[in-house]
Formats: C-alpha cells, structure tokens, sequence
C-alpha cells in the first residue's frame, strides 16, 4: 500500500514549462538538458530512485537487477553519463516496470525497444534509442546516491516531472516553494489568456498579470 504524495500530485498538474519558470524565479537549476520523452504524449510525476553507472571492469560486473527494488509510483533515474553508445533500459524492463506501476524512467543516456514503451504508454524520457547493449560495457557504480541528468544534479527522493518538453528535477528542501510559485505563474498565465479572449490586448493583458517577471528573481 502506497502512501498518497500530495506534492506530487500538485507537480503532476502542471506542464514542465511552468515549474521551469518557478525554478528560474528561485535561481534552481532543474532544467534536465536534451532529456526528451519517447513519445510526445508521455508525462510522469514522481519521486527519483537512482542509479548511476560507469564503464564496464575486468571482470565485468553487471547492469543490475534492481528493477524489484523500485517502489510503485517512483521515477527511475538512471545516470549512465550521457552515453550514447550503449543503452542501459529495454524491452524486459519496460515490461516489469509497467507492470509494477513505476511511473517513468529517465536516462542520462539511451533506451533501446522503444516500441514496447510505445505501445504499453510507459513513459521514458532518454537523450536518445539506439540499439546496442551496455550489458559487458558498462556496470553498476552506485545505487540511489547522487546522479546527473542532463547537467542537473537529482538526489534520491527529489521530484521528478516529464512531459513533451522534456523533464525537471525539483530539489526536495525547495518543493513546496517551486510548487507555490509553479500554480501562482499558471494562474497568471491562463488570466493572461482569458483577458485576450475576452478583448484585451496581449501587451495590456500581459502588463496586468507581470508577465515577463514572473520567472525573473528578486536579484534581477
């Protein structure tokens, strides 16, 4: 049994791009760079398991048999340093995490199978799909400690959401700040858009609701 997460039910109602501008407004880097879904019509919200790989030893160690390990509703984050020459993610682990209700992966490198994801709508947000195995050329360096995705530093149990542009990692000791100001610029954002639909010119509807500073810092 699963304990509702009430944060991440709020991050999981807000698209990317707006949790984006909270994160530029509190100065946080969570902007996974190059991180992009599968299939456009991916999204997920959830807590980071993580793991990170490095190159393959003699003898070789494995990719790992964590997938048992991954609580229902996690986002698995795998940091295999934005390699795109092997893959870390395919179809048997598409199928276990379906199946177990993860509700993501995210790669700091490639997937291979990317059909199975498709067609099951599980959602993996990668750089890139390639085929070729990372089986004997890369191993398990370290589980749920600190990983990289995309230049964005994501701790084990930080907030995870993914959608058609991509994906952000918010801090856990900032959330409830990033979320606060997330709804407050979406808020403003759609009385922007009635204000427009109702008459208003974008320049006056935009000066109305601050516009162009709600993603801007007090320092700016």
């Amino acid at each position: 049994m699963t304990t509702q997460d009430t944060n991440v039910d709020r991050a999981a109602k807000l698209d990317t791009a707006t949790l984006s501008d909270a994160l530029d407004k509190l100065g946080i880097i969570g902007q996974c760079y190059k991180i992009k879904p599968r299939d456009t019509d991916f999204r997920m919200a959830g807590r980071a398991w993580t793991l990170k790989y490095g190159p393959a030893g003699k003898p070789c160690g494995t990719v790992g048999d964590y997938i048992d390990d991954v609580a229902p509703g996690s986002v698995i984050v795998l940091d295999n340093n934005g390699r795109d020459d092997c893959t870390v993610w395919g179809d048997i682990l598409t199928e276990i995490a379906h199946r177990r209700g993860i509700a993501g992966t995210v790669i700091n490198g490639i997937n291979r199978d990317t059909h199975l994801c498709l067609s099951l709508g599980y959602p993996i947000f990668s750089k890139d799909s390639w085929m070729r195995t990372g089986k004997d050329r890369v191993e398990v360096a370290e589980v749920e400690g600190p990983v990289t995705i995309g230049g964005v530093k994501v701790q084990p149990g930080d907030m995870i959401v993914g959608d058609s542009d991509g994906v952000v990692a918010i801090p856990q000791d900032c959330e409830l700040e990033v979320l606060e100001i997330a709804e407050m610029i979406e808020e403003r954002e759609e009385g922007i858009l009635q204000a427009v639909l109702a008459g208003s010119t974008i320049a006056e509807a935009r000066a109305k609701f601050g516009y162009h500073l709600l993603q801007r810092g007090d320092s700016k």
